[in-house]
């Protein structure tokens, strides 16, 4: 699969997860678009298949719809920062960029969900007021755990229709 495709095929999973599939997004006019912005970065270039895709790829490991929103949320982000270096008199950049915009508008938190997330590895555990602090908040992070199991479960016995 050429780069091409899988820009496509991420534009596409953002728009469908973002739903905007049935609203007002023309997708033959977004995939004409799409091509326009290729031939404006020459992705047909040789080097582009090397190191295989940068989003298709960590998109397999968010398996849950909300999980997901985080991620696309912060690829949409990264590619309206790609996007604004681009000569945006062209229409196709516009209309890409209106659209990204409109759904980074949607799902704006994101990017904070994602530098909490951040913050989190930078944690020093092995810091004695850290831990302290970790020991305290160990009961209300186990009964959020457990109440979040719970609903999950009751979610699915609801859909089963045996």
């Amino acid at each position: 699969m050429t780069c091409q495709t899988y820009t496509f095929i991420i534009l596409s999973v953002i728009m469908i997860f973002f739903g905007r599939f049935g609203n007002s997004l023309n997708l033959v006019q977004l995939q004409n678009d799409i091509d326009q912005l290729k031939a404006d970065f020459n992705s047909s270039h040789s080097d582009v298949a090397d190191g295989g895709p940068i989003f298709t790829e960590k998109l397999t490991n968010w398996t849950e719809r909300n999980e997901k929103r985080i991620i696309l949320s912060q690829i949409v982000s990264m590619y309206l920062e790609m996007l604004e270096k681009t000569d945006k008199s062209k229409v196709h950049v516009k209309r890409i960029v209106e659209e990204l915009y409109t759904l980074k508008a949607r799902y704006p938190d994101g990017l904070k969900k994602m530098k909490d997330l951040m913050e989190l590895t930078k944690l020093q555990m092995s810091d004695l007021k850290i831990q302290r602090k970790a020991v305290n908040e160990l009961f209300s992070v186990l009964r959020l755990l457990v109440e979040t199991s719970t609903l999950k479960r009751k979610r699915s016995q609801r859909t089963c229709k045996c």
